[in-house]
């Protein structure tokens, strides 16, 4: 492995659109996947684009939004490969379905690339990439992982690191919180339960902070470590949200930090389902 790590990074950008990353920032995806001093070799994106809606049903408001998406994307580095939409018909000329199956482009180019790379860093959560990361892995690359929701257990399981998109501070916008200081009193985060008492009530969230080449350093006694532990009373907890969310490490809450009567302690509050309320926000 070369002393400057050689990065690509591969973003399945539907699934990830359809799985809780919609409107995820380009521009902190590519500080975080560099994050360790590496050199950012590739910077693949998969997108969908409906040539027919765009051309032939002559929707220019939808070309011209594509347009300027990807543009601001290519700004940011990125190479923008565009997946035409397929609409399959029925026997009356009906649309049935639509699809943008990235999936056999972006594998292929990852193993392509793979012998110009020492670590990749895999943007989705769709299991049908679960022999693409062991081949990857085979030929001797590190493979993290970042996904949003309804991510692949396997494919989390066989990969070198996985980290949530929620609680990578920045990479999805919080909207409704449009000033927002990611981990300063007052702000809005997102984190995850590592310890609830049940017998009393209370519990303890982790937050990462910063975007660090630290991220193993999870003990935050640690003055290296890029996290904050945060206190949380069940009263605090939305009522939609159970005693088995709390004891899992894979559910991600949305709440505000407030400052502690302890020094430099904080305390986290409207302790809600991070998923829940991005798809809200979205609907709306």
């Amino acid at each position: 492995m070369s002393p400057q790590p050689r990065v690509g990074v591969f973003i399945d950008a539907e699934n990830i659109r359809y799985n809780g990353g919609y409107q995820m920032r380009y521009d902190v995806l590519r500080r975080f996947a560099a994050r360790e001093g590496g050199r950012l070799q590739r910077l693949n994106t998969y997108i969908a684009y409906d040539i027919e809606r765009a051309d032939k049903d002559g929707d220019e408001d939808y070309k011209r939004k594509c347009h300027e998406y990807h543009q601001l994307i290519r700004e940011f580095g990125y190479k923008v490969n565009l997946k035409h939409v397929r609409h399959y018909r029925d026997e009356d000329g009906n649309i049935t379905n639509s699809k943008a199956d990235a999936d056999l482009d972006l594998a292929v180019d990852a193993m392509l690339q793979a012998e110009r790379l020492d670590h990749i860093l895999l943007v989705t959560g769709d299991g049908d990439f679960l022999p693409l990361v062991r081949a990857l892995q085979n030929q001797g690359c590190r493979v993290e992982l970042i996904g949003f929701k309804h991510i692949s257990e396997e494919l989390q399981q066989q990969v070198d690191a996985f980290y949530s998109g929620f609680t990578i501070p920045d990479l999805l916008p919080i909207h409704y919180e449009k000033d927002n200081q990611w981990g300063e009193v007052g702000s809005c985060v997102r984190g995850v339960c590592v310890n609830w008492l049940k017998d009393k009530g209370y519990g303890f969230m982790r937050v990462l902070n910063r975007i660090s080449a630290d991220l193993w350093v999870t003990d935050t006694r640690n003055p290296q470590s890029p996290y904050s532990s945060v206190f949380f009373h069940k009263s605090e907890v939305d009522h939609g949200i159970e005693d088995r969310h709390l004891m899992s490490r894979d559910f991600v809450f949305e709440f505000y930090l407030q400052p502690s009567e302890q020094k430099d302690g904080l305390i986290a509050t409207n302790i809600r389902d991070a998923y829940k309320v991005n798809q809200d926000h979205k609907n709306k």
